[in-house]
């Protein structure tokens, strides 16, 4: 029986099945977007029983696009990306480039178009963010350096998948598909004019837009009323980005994005990502529920030999290329497996770019089923990939020389040169961490002349500041091996200005192990950890919120004393 369906009923019968099975998935330890794309599957034509409004769902599943693509360039920073440029930059063009020949590879064995592998290879090359971040978030790795290295990774995938998104369409025709418009004109015309309407579209938007922006944030925050703020952030999310499609032929994709990164400039940035979430967040759900509802389950069967090779490229290829570029920028063995189970899996720019490519006639609707079916499967078993990465490092540690050597491989920057000043070598403080409260404390020991050394896990901060002639090593600190390159052993303190605490008391053991005399002073943001840390007498602990309530009284105290 054919249903007449209205937007109501199709928002409540994706919500609620999304809802079911998302709580389902999660209960099974996968990720709930897993849940959502069954949900879709479900109330989609391709599976009996209620079938929901695909022309409706269309269109709310753009909104979602928007709003994704609008908390995308919220938290887009170019600062951390330049934190771990060197590797993330190359190995991104790398992996993505390797990740599309191989798709290219196996859709033509299947018999498809060069054009058609091409945008296949190029859908399966880029992995979901919202995975990747809350499989790191669910291991407490968001501060690691391994996080740190995935995400700046998977920034520039980002950024080139929206650059691909921009291109694709005036390249539809030429790699077999239909252009939407202007087919008299050439393909470099039609290119020539795209990246003219793009290049207008971002500098309006960082010249006008970064001061419009924050002003308008800045003059309704005034008024009080939340309802007011969130409207301000959707409405500028979605009418930018239906603007820039409207006056400038960009994507909905690319508009959303830079909303989000111009607002980003905003000292309101991080209450528009906190209001606009829980929309986010449904409009979110609501994408990947549409994009269920183009999967035909019967590929499965019909053809399980395809949906193995997507698999394969997805979590083996892509893996592979990954752990050994990681490798070639001589990274150790612990970091290219966790960059490698990071980006073993795909998701929402996938979708987009695919239902682009079907949209322009360039991908079969197939290819589109072997993709989702693709994304199920490697998104139910990334976290199987991450509980599987210490015990494989250990096998394979025991099992090869090589994997050893390369687990303990030499790092330039692990050693301090040879032509190190005395002074630093003999009572100085060794600092951990040159994030933001470090590079305070860094700059407080110079002022007063007093030598340090830091230790540091990224190595691109390490090579800058020895450049700038400042002593500093290369690891983790709860190594002992850092600490002793830091001549721990001579120093008078030790400084640990990290967020994470969770490797503290191995510093700490290995500080007073060498030094049992040593003054050793923390940081924390927990009050309970704050606490744990004094009961078990392991330094002076600072505590964020209380040091500032410390200073702001200390202020306030100070104006009413007598003059």
């Amino acid at each position: 029986m054919e249903h007449n369906v209205t937007l109501i009923t199709t928002v409540a019968a994706g919500f609620g099945l999304a809802l079911i099975f998302g709580f389902i998935a999660e209960r099974f330890k996968l990720s709930a977007l897993v849940g959502y794309l069954v949900a879709g599957i479900l109330i989609g034509p391709a599976t009996p029983g209620f079938v929901a409004d695909a022309h409706i769902a269309s269109q709310l599943s753009e909104i979602g696009v928007m709003l994704l693509m609008f908390g995308v360039g919220l938290h887009f920073s170019i600062e951390d990306l330049m934190a771990v440029k060197r590797i993330a930059i190359p190995g991104a063009i790398v992996q993505m480039t390797i990740a599309t020949l191989l798709g290219t590879y196996v859709a033509s064995v299947w018999g498809w178009t060069l054009g058609e592998g091409f945008v296949f290879g190029l859908a399966l090359s880029c992995a979901s963010t919202v995975v990747l971040l809350r499989a790191l978030e669910s291991r407490n790795l968001m501060k690691s350096i391994n996080a740190k290295i995935t995400v700046g990774w998977l920034l520039v995938e980002d950024l080139i998948t929206v650059l691909v998104l921009v291109l694709l369409p005036p390249l539809a025709s030429l790699l077999g598909g239909s252009a939407l418009d202007n087919e008299s004109a050439s393909i470099w015309q039609t290119i020539g004019v795209t990246l003219l309407q793009v290049v207008a579209f971002i500098v309006i938007m960082l010249v006008l837009g970064k001061r419009l922006l924050p002003w308008l944030l800045w003059h309704i925050a005034k008024t009080g009323s939340r309802e007011l703020f969130t409207l301000a952030v959707i409405s500028a999310a979605i009418g930018i980005a239906y603007g820039a499609a409207a006056l400038f032929s960009v994507s909905f994709a690319l508009g959303a994005f830079f909303a989000g990164m111009v607002m980003r400039e905003s000292e309101f940035s991080h209450r528009a990502a906190q209001e606009s979430l829980p929309l986010r967040d449904a409009f979110a759900v609501l994408f990947f529920v549409s994009v269920g509802m183009l999967f035909q389950p019967s590929i499965l069967i019909d053809k399980p030999m395809s949906v193995l090779a997507v698999v394969a490229v997805i979590v083996v290829g892509k893996s592979i290329a990954a752990m050994a570029i990681t490798l070639a920028f001589r990274y150790p063995l612990n970091t290219a497996l966790v960059v490698a189970a990071s980006l073993a899996q795909i998701g929402e720019f996938s979708f987009i770019l695919a239902g682009l490519g079907v949209a322009l006639g360039i991908l079969p609707a197939e290819g589109m089923s072997l993709i989702l079916a693709g994304a199920l499967i490697s998104i139910a078993i990334n976290p199987l990939l991450f509980s599987a990465i210490h015990p494989f490092k250990k096998w394979l540690v025991g099992l090869s020389d090589l994997a050893s050597n390369l687990e303990k491989r030499t790092d330039l920057f692990a050693e301090l040169p040879m032509s190190t000043e005395r002074k630093y070598l003999e009572g100085q403080v060794v600092l951990v961490g040159y994030g933001r409260v470090g590079r305070r404390i860094a700059q407080e020991l110079k002022v007063h002349d007093i030598p340090f050394v830091v230790a540091e896990q990224n190595r691109e901060v390490v090579e800058r500041l020895r450049k700038e002639g400042v002593p500093a090593v290369s690891g983790n600190a709860a190594e002992p091996s850092v600490l002793i390159q830091a001549h721990i052993a001579n120093a008078s303190m030790l400084v640990v200005a990290t967020p994470d605490t969770i490797d503290v008391r191995k510093m700490v053991d290995t500080a007073k192990a060498l030094k049992p005399e040593i003054r050793i002073v923390l940081r924390t943001h927990s009050e309970d950890e704050s606490e744990l840390l004094q009961k078990d007498n392991l330094g002076t602990v600072f505590y964020g919120e209380e040091e500032l309530a410390n200073g702001m009284s200390k202020f306030v105290v100070s104006h009413f004393a007598p003059k």
